[in-house]
Parts: C-alpha cells; structure tokens; sequence
C-alpha cells in the first residue's frame, strides 16, 4: 500500500509519511537510562501517541515496556481503590497476552490476571505495589511503564493516590524493585492537578508528581525535518514542487505544530492536486484555505477551550484587536492554560499565539461575532463586486472606500472606541472583499498596541496594510520607515498606510508618497 500523509491517529513510517522522530527518541531515552520519571504534557495532536509507539518499538530490545491507555474506560473504573487497581493490572495483562512486552515471567503474568478479576481480595495499593516489585525483580530487563492519556483519570482523587504509591516507590528504588522509568502522556500538566477533594465549590492544588523530570524534548517539527518528509514525498509523486519553499511555507504558517504540519500536506495531496498545479504557493493557500473552514478535533478544542475559559478569550482579544503586550508568566492561570494547550507561546518574554494558523483562526472566530450586525461589514459586502477587475484585486479602491465609509459611520467616535476597534473594523470591512479568493494574516513580530501588519494574499498578488493608531508626526515618520523595511523583506513595491487620527484638526484623505524606493498609499481617518 502506498504511503500517505495521517491524521486521524498514530503515524508509522512504513505506512505514512512523517518526520524523522530519531533525534526525539533519542533524547527520550537518555531519561529513561537515566531512571527518570516524566510527564509528556503537549496539546491536542501534537504526536504524543506516535512518540510513545516509536519508543516502545525502539527500545524493546533494551527495556520491558508496559504500555497502556486511560481512554475510553468509564469513570467508575477511577472511583475506588478496588476498581482502579483491577483495572491497572488488567491493563498491564492485556499486554502480556498481547505479545506486546516481553521478559516477564509466568508468575508474574498469573498475578496481574487474578489481581483484575472483579472480587479479588489482592486489589488494593499495597498488594499492587508488592507485585510491581515482583515484576521488577524477576524481569529479565528493566520495566518501563508508559501511560498514554492520563487525562481521563486526572480528575479523580484515586489516581492521586496512584501517583503517591509510584512516588514512594520511586524514593524507595534503592531498596525495592520498581520501574526504571514512568512515563506519563496528556494534555494536563500531572504536576498541577487540580482536585475536587472537599466539595464542588472547594479546590486544592496536589503535586503528588514532584518527583518528575522536567521534559524540554521539542515536540514539534523544524523547518529542516518538514523538509526531509517532503523530500520522501518528491522522491515518491514527482510533483516538481520546490521542497525548500514549501517546507518553509509550511513551517512559517504552522510553526511546527505536528496536527496542523500533516493535515495542510493531506489537503494538499488529497484535495487541491486536482485543482491547481500541486505543491505550489498557489496551491498551499488554497488548502489554508480549506483547513479555516473543516471541522476538526484541534479547532473544536481551541473553540471549546475559549468556552470553558472566558477569560482566555478576553486575553486572546486584547492580543489580536488591541496589540497589548501581556508579559509571558506561566503562574498565571490563564497563561499557564493556554500554554498547557499549546494555543500560545512564550515570544521574547511575552504571550504570542503559538501559530500563524491559530491566530487567523481566531480573528475569524473573533470577527464572525461581531459580522451580523456590523455596519461597515455590511459595506464590505455590498462594495465587494466592484474591487476586482481582471482577477486583480484594486487595493488602492478599498482603502478609498473604507476612508469614506469609516468618516460617514463612525466620524464622531472616541478615541477609546478608535483604539479598541479601528483595527477589528478594517478587517471586517476587508473581510467580505477576499472571502473565497484571497488570505490573511497578520504579521505578529511587528503587532502592538500602535500598529497592525496586515499580508493579504489575493490570485498571488500580496498586499501589504500597516493598520496604525496616530501618534503624532515624529511616530509616523518611523512607521513610514518601517512599512518601507517591511516591504523590502517581501519584495513589494507599494504599501498601504492606514491611520486612525484622533486630532480635531486633523486632515483626513488620501496620499501617495515615495519613501526610499517603495510607494506607500496612506490614507488618513
């Protein structure tokens, strides 16, 4: 069967194509060899099962590997001691019966399988705790246990206690055989449990895990290793794609986030191959196209997540519509959550959203709240026919008509309502103009709390806007100077300059001028 690019479980190399996951698993196995214990704590589909696969079936040779799941079991398997203990040793059962571990005598096989069965008088911590050393001790290799979504059993005050029974074991290794390594894998982060042991309305933080390693292992992809899949894929197809512009392409748009990296190429191979010429520019922005639009597990968790946490959406706004800076502290709640989903990222000391993909996601999200009943949306889409001509989108006409619907709505505004929505207003109106034709994005190194980058890519012709908040003449200079720059690193020629003045006597319209050897159309409101 030919290979071809997964998401919808785990990845194997002689079925899909992936990245090479060697220089991981290397770096994962010096913390087994070294007796750690450790929590692989990454967000949705960001290959955690794929990585515990590939080190079950590198390191078997070397290791007993237990390798059991937490999914999909009900909860009453955590609510007791009685339950959770046949349910374990059930597990790590199943594996022997498997063949999916070896080097584990009879004896031991024979425990595991009366401990699960229900009425067992041996189901209790202590009994489990003896025959873990049991197991240990007559292995013929060092025993590794990995655990693949703990998060199901994260809530529970049962598996707290589970977690206490593997610590004092651990702090006992010298003295009682126990597994050379635990590893734990899910979203959550073990360490900061959060468990309901009161009543509903009382919480205490537990870190019955305060014996783990910290995991610095990168989870995600590099430019170089996307490049490397893409090369097998090339070598495979003989497409003619340029393997150094989409690896790059990928890698700027995804930041390596492993899900968002595998679903683009699917689309890519699978949906827009028939359309246009594959493995282009061209073609790579029509799958981004279709990614915004598909439901998928990862963007029904980042929605979910802004519903069960209102405050990480206010945090998310005010990054995106209102530029502010929010120093990175992960002992912020919110910030430790967001982080904990893989939804942001620590940008020289600041929260930045993790992906160029997330974000537009999100201001798409953020805007289509506002659409309905938004008057100079409602422009947009009436104005929307006459601003391309020969497939050529007239940006100089956008900018003119915004100008002029912008001073008959909102002339009067404050300069409070300005900075909260002059930028969210620009998008909404140039939203309607590009919807099923052109992309987005904005330009996240250069956003603040005074000025937005805007790329708008329409037919292969890019755009460049600098949204800006005036703040007098010497500050527009440097953003004339910037925007300059900035076309110069896309290789541009003409700019766009929007400013929102809050000046009584300010002069409203439009101008073109020349800075440096760039054209920068500003127009004033």
């Amino acid at each position: 069967m030919a290979k071809y690019f997964n998401t919808e479980g785990p990845c194997y190399p002689k079925e899909h194509y992936m990245v090479n996951l060697d220089l991981r698993i290397q770096e994962i196995k010096k913390l087994i060899d070294s007796k750690k214990y450790f929590s692989i704590n990454r967000g949705r589909q960001y290959g955690k099962t794929t990585t515990l696969d590939m080190l079950q079936e590198k390191l078997k040779s070397q290791y007993s590997i237990f390798y059991i799941s937490f999914e999909g079991f009900a909860e009453e398997s955590f609510q007791n001691e009685d339950a959770f203990c046949r349910l374990f040793a059930g597990l790590l059962y199943d594996t022997i019966i498997y063949g999916e571990v070896d080097g584990v005598g009879e004896a031991a096989k024979s425990a595991l399988g009366n401990l699960s069965l229900p009425g067992s008088q041996d189901a209790n911590f202590r009994s489990l705790s003896n025959l873990i050393s049991t197991i240990c001790s007559t292995a013929e290799k060092p025993v590794v246990l990995m655990i693949d979504e703990v998060d199901q059993a994260g809530s529970q005050q049962i598996f707290l206690s589970f977690l206490g029974m593997l610590r004092s074991k651990y702090l006992k290794m010298r003295q009682r055989p126990t597994f050379q390594a635990v590893i734990l894998a899910g979203v959550y982060d073990i360490r900061n449990l959060k468990l309901r042991i009161r009543s509903e309305q009382e919480h205490q933080k537990n870190s019955p895990w305060n014996i783990a390693a910290d995991f610095k292992v990168n989870m995600g992809f590099d430019a170089g290793q996307i490049r490397e899949m893409l090369s097998e894929y090339e070598q495979d197809h003989r497409t003619g794609m340029d393997v150094g512009e989409m690896s790059e392409l990928l890698y700027s748009y995804t930041s390596g986030y492993p899900f968002l990296v595998s679903r683009i190429c699917k689309i890519l191979d699978e949906k827009v191959s028939e359309k246009y010429s594959p493995w282009t520019k061209e073609s790579f922005l029509e799958a981004i196209k279709i990614l915004y639009v598909e439901k998928n597990p990862l963007f029904d968790s980042l929605v979910n997540k802004l519903t069960d946490y209102p405050a990480l959406g206010k945090m998310m706004r005010s990054i995106l519509f209102a530029g502010d800076s929010i120093p990175y502290n992960p002992g912020n709640h919110v910030i430790d959550i967001a982080s904990m989903f893989g939804f942001i990222r620590n940008y020289q000391g600041n929260v930045s959203v993790a992906n160029r993909i997330f974000e537009t996601y999100l201001y798409d999200l953020f805007l289509s709240e506002k659409e309905l009943n938004n008057r100079i949306f409602k422009e947009g889409n009436i104005d929307k026919n006459q601003f391309v001509r020969n497939g050529i989108l007239d940006m100089d006409l956008v900018m003119r008509k915004y100008m002029v619907h912008w001073n008959d709505l909102y002339h009067a505004a404050d300069e409070k309502f300005i900075e909260e929505n002059g930028r969210k207003f620009f998008l909404l109106y140039l939203k309607p103009i590009i919807n099923g034709t052109g992309n987005y994005y904005i330009e996240s190194r250069t956003r603040d709390n005074k000025s937005t980058d805007i790329i708008v890519d329409y037919r292969g012709q890019q755009y460049i806007i600098e949204v800006k908040i005036w703040r007098g003449d010497e500050y527009n200079k440097r953003g004339e100077s910037q925007l300059a720059d900035y076309l110069e690193t896309y290789h541009e020629k003409k700019g766009y300059l929007l400013s929102f003045n809050f000046n009584k006597n300010k002069n409203v319209g439009m101008k073109e001028f020349v800075c440096g050897n760039k054209v920068i159309l500003e127009v004033v409101v």
